[in-house]
């Protein structure tokens, strides 16, 4: 089991900063070493949408809508990805998810005794308010 608890949501005004900070728990190793921690929004009428990935082998996507404006970082020990927002404006208003992806190992991976259960499993956390005030 995997769980993600988003902490940093609120209300801002347009252009101000904010950062959001998500701390996964339980099987971590299978996310560290094998999946991609990172960041989606679901605005009020709309679908829920990328924000930013980063993968365990340090690579990263951002969705064209916010880069050069935001920035995900992840810690791979402390089982953490956090999302610092500049330059927020109004279209940033939504809620933002964690999400956490366990890749496939293979039976020879190091932990697939423990992480074969979670190959190719997502996971959410509860979300994030934020909302920008023009």
């Amino acid at each position: 089991q995997v769980l993600l608890v988003e902490s940093g949501g609120g209300s801002v005004q347009a252009g101000d900063s904010l950062r959001l900070s998500c701390t996964a728990s339980g099987d971590t190793i299978c996310i560290s070493t094998l999946g991609s921690m990172g960041w989606y929004r679901q605005a009020a009428g709309k679908e829920r949408e990328l924000v930013a990935t980063s993968s365990s082998g340090g690579i990263t996507n951002y969705a064209d809508s916010v880069k050069g404006r935001f920035t995900i970082s992840r810690d791979l020990a402390k089982n953490t990805v956090s999302l610092q927002m500049n330059s927020l404006n109004p279209e940033d208003t939504a809620v933002y998810y964690c999400y956490a992806n366990v890749g496939y190992g293979g039976r020879y991976y190091a932990h697939h005794g423990v992480c074969a259960r979670y190959y190719g499993m997502d996971y959410w956390g509860k979300g994030a308010p934020v909302t920008v005030h023009s």
